[in-house]
């Protein structure tokens, strides 16, 4: 398990389908809004939390699943990408530490920061 102090980051590649494993987790009234490909994991938004798959190890079998709750959410921003910087980034900040969403090129930073301002506002 990650030490909560330090700040986690993921990156976010590329919109996909969300996965059946995911799915099983999600509680009544929870909506996907949109998931992103991770560099081998994937990450799931939906109206009440985002959540991030993290395989381990060689064949990936472990999985450790990560829940950032909206309510748990105190502050967030969001930064652009600029001309020599290709990537976005939002960071959040919650009761249990600090955390980076790194967006690549080609991830719609404003559709991201619409969302989770919608269910954290």
């Amino acid at each position: 398990m990650a030490n909560a102090n330090e700040i986690m980051n993921w990156t976010f590649i590329s919109e996909t389908e969300v996965p059946n494993d995911v799915t099983d987790i999600l509680i009544d009234g929870e909506e996907v809004e949109v998931a992103y490909k991770t560099i081998r994991d994937v990450a799931v938004v939906t109206n009440k939390r985002i959540i991030v798959a993290d395989k381990q190890g060689i064949t990936g079998k472990k999985v450790e699943v990560y829940t950032i709750p909206f309510k748990s959410i105190n502050m967030y921003s969001s930064e652009n990408a600029g001309t020599i910087d290709f990537n976005s980034e939002i960071q959040l900040w919650t009761r249990a530490g600090n955390f980076k969403l790194n967006l690549k090129k080609g991830v719609d930073i404003r559709k991201l920061d619409k969302i989770i301002g919608s269910h954290i506002l």
